[in-house]
């Protein structure tokens, strides 16, 4: 079992980082940090002692003071490194730096440096170290104009409003679900190398990014449609939007009921990629879920029957309760990275209809199971 501590644990990556590890606990025991360490060094040596490996991401993105950039990234790592001989640790640290190490900006001098910096601890020390040059990452849960461009658009199109193209580049992206599996891999295998450039998935102008993102917004968010969606990229960029949005107040999404004489006609969905249809009856006062998935996107639609679809965000403890009845079709779709479970709670049976975007694999089911 590999201890492993996660400075900027509750930053944007540090939480995908926190919740991957999380999932495997059969290698991985998490040794939680508070970003109030830094200003204690006494606890800070003492946190640092209790782990096997250490990955370092608290850093400051941007600031109205440039100067100030580097010298909290700078001055977080020294103080990372003093607690490490403080303790008199041979962790494993593993770094993460950016492309922008190229650049003659304070950001990107403050990651070379730091990155040069803990290599020079680790050969004086016999300490094992790992130095991650990252592109730019993209996923769920980022902050708009902090994190990435993806995430400012998505706020912005999720609250109604209209991005500004200011610099229409080629980005160089990789999605955090795939970053935090190479974090993963480096632990486990005791990845040793000082400039371990992590390679782009993606590659996309930001024009097209915009373009993507406003066809989620117009056939998903407001028609509710299944965009189509052609590479895992795609994907991956879908799964990000649906995060933004408002989640609470946009689910239960009411479908059109035709009746006649010969009963009622209900389309629960319309597609634009294929994955696997089924349905469930359920007894009544039984729940079924509490799981959740970090990549498939899921629908149910309750067709018949009463029942309350239930999620929560992991890491979190709101819950968000949804009362759905047979009589009124509706959809509530499952954001990734939200446990979720649906419970009968009428009189008689409940019919439940489910679409998930990719067949059932039992060797990577994609499935999670916590308690909502």
């Amino acid at each position: 079992m590999i201890r492993v501590g996660i400075t900027g644990q509750v930053g944007f990556v540090g939480t995908h980082l926190y919740d991957y590890l999380n999932l495997d606990t059969d290698h991985f025991s998490l040794i939680p940090f508070e970003d109030a360490y830094f200003k204690d060094p006494a606890v800070l040596s003492d946190w640092v002692s209790q782990c096997d490996a250490i990955v370092h991401l608290a850093a400051l993105n941007r600031h109205n003071d440039p100067d100030e950039i580097y010298k909290v990234n700078i001055t977080l790592v020294i103080d990372l490194i003093v607690a490490l001989e403080t303790s008199g640790s041979k962790v494993h640290v593993l770094f993460s730096s950016s492309t922008q190490e190229v650049f003659d900006n304070p950001y990107g001098q403050s990651k070379k440096e730091g990155r040069e910096l803990l290599m020079q601890w680790a050969e004086r020390s016999g300490g094992k170290f790992t130095g991650l040059v990252i592109p730019n990452v993209f996923g769920p849960f980022g902050h708009p104009f902090y994190n990435s461009v993806v995430a400012t658009f998505s706020h912005l199109l999720s609250c109604g409003e209209e991005p500004t193209l200011q610099d229409d580049k080629l980005l160089k992206l990789i999605y955090v679900g795939e970053l935090t599996k190479i974090f993963g891999d480096c632990i486990l295998n005791s990845t040793s190398d000082h400039e371990y450039l992590v390679p782009h998935t993606s590659e996309i102008q930001v024009s097209e990014i915009l373009e993507l993102l406003k066809g989620y917004k117009e056939s998903y968010a407001n028609r509710g449609e299944l965009p189509s969606l052609k590479n895992m990229f795609e994907v991956n960029l879908f799964n990000t939007f649906r995060c933004f949005m408002d989640i609470p107040n946009h689910f239960p999404v009411f479908l059109n009921q035709h009746e006649d004489e010969r009963g009622s006609f209900v389309e629960t969905m319309r597609l634009g990629l294929g994955g696997q249809v089924s349905f469930s009856t359920t007894k009544p006062g039984i729940t079924r879920g509490n799981h959740f998935h970090i990549r498939k996107i899921e629908r149910f639609v309750v067709i018949k029957g009463k029942a309350v679809i239930r999620l929560r965000r992991i890491g979190t403890e709101e819950v968000l309760e949804y009362h759905l009845d047979g009589s009124k079709p509706a959809y509530v779709d499952m954001p990734i990275w939200y446990t979720h479970n649906i419970t009968n709670v009428g009189e008689g049976e409940l019919y439940t209809l489910f679409w998930i975007n990719e067949f059932f694999d039992p060797d990577d089911p994609d499935t999670y199971y916590e308690t909502v």
